[in-house]
């Protein structure tokens, strides 16, 4: 099983939106699709699911084209499509039915998710009448009640508060426990580093980085270095070459180059005297890295 896209083109009105991208998602996970507003994304993630064609290049699932019978996929887009003055509950025996659920089938899973996703309460109300968040998991509801084996996530944490966003995050977690293969699209890099093996960056329609995540952030030096102590060590760090550093009480974030030597800082505190509780070396974050990026081609 799995998806592979392989030198797809699109373009509108003669501009190129997509440009000979290219990946495989060859195994159950969270691939991430990250890119800046207008780099290609939605674009993409319509011509997987066969909402618009392409007009270059090949996109196969289990090696058959894409076309809507080849595919049973769970799409929640960035653009939200909840029907303001339908109940919650009508709304959702609508989808199920449209992707050819028979009625009982529909109502077992309306109510399943509803709970899950701690809606219940909300089933018999308009959707107008919901916040915002309660309307983004309805949405999500949609996407994955009928129990698709590729699900397509655009946004899927936005207008979520932190106690909403980790239910989510822990319910996108049972789906990858159940083998979904699961395309994130987010400007939340956080939630891509934390969910993601393989993500792909794309900059007005080209591929600018893909692959492994690990892989990519190894690639990099080290950029910080994060240390935790006792008392004021601005004088020791100014001794050890450490010029560049921020400090909130005791904990200090210094930045580092290709002629830091972490070592030598440590051995020095060890021998101030000093009591370290935190030494963490770090690499850059991925939103470093797509910052640097996406600004080498402006």
């Amino acid at each position: 099983m799995g998806l592979k896209v392989e030198k797809v083109e699109k373009s509108f009105i003669g501009k190129k939106a997509v440009d000979q991208i290219s990946f495989e998602i060859q195994k159950p996970g969270v691939f991430g699709l990250l890119g800046t507003n207008g780099a290609g994304k939605t674009t993409t993630i319509r011509m997987i699911l066969g909402i618009i064609t392409k007009d270059k290049g090949n996109i196969t699932w289990n090696d058959k084209e894409v076309i809507r019978k080849h595919v049973n996929f769970g799409y929640m887009p960035e653009e939200r499509g909840v029907y303001p003055k339908s109940k919650i509950q009508d709304q959702l025996m609508y989808f199920a039915e449209l992707k050819g659920m028979k009625k009982e089938e529909a109502k077992k899973a309306i109510d399943y998710w509803a709970k899950k996703l701690e809606i219940e309460e909300y089933l018999q109300m308009p959707a107008e009448k919901l916040s915002k968040g309660n309307q983004q998991k309805v949405q999500f509801a949609i996407a994955v009640m009928h129990d698709p084996e590729l699900i397509i996530l655009d946004e899927p944490f936005s207008g979520l508060d932190p106690v909403n966003t980790e239910l989510l995050k822990n319910i996108i977690l049972e789906l990858v426990e159940k083998k979904k293969y699961i395309i994130m699209s987010s400007h939340q890099m956080t939630s891509i580093e934390e969910f993601c093996t393989d993500i792909l960056i794309l900059d007005r329609g080209k591929t600018i980085l893909q692959g492994n995540l690990r892989k990519i952030k190894e690639s990099y030096q080290d950029k910080t270095l994060e240390i935790t102590v006792d008392h004021p060590i601005d004088e020791i760090l100014k001794k050890c070459g450490f010029e560049q550093y921020h400090q909130v009480d005791q904990n200090y974030v210094i930045e580092m180059n290709e002629k830091s030597n972490p070592q030598e800082l440590l051995k020095e505190l060890i021998q101030s005297g000093s009591k370290v509780r935190k030494f963490e070396i770090k690499k850059p974050s991925l939103n470093d890295i797509f910052v640097e990026k996406v600004g080498e081609g402006k």
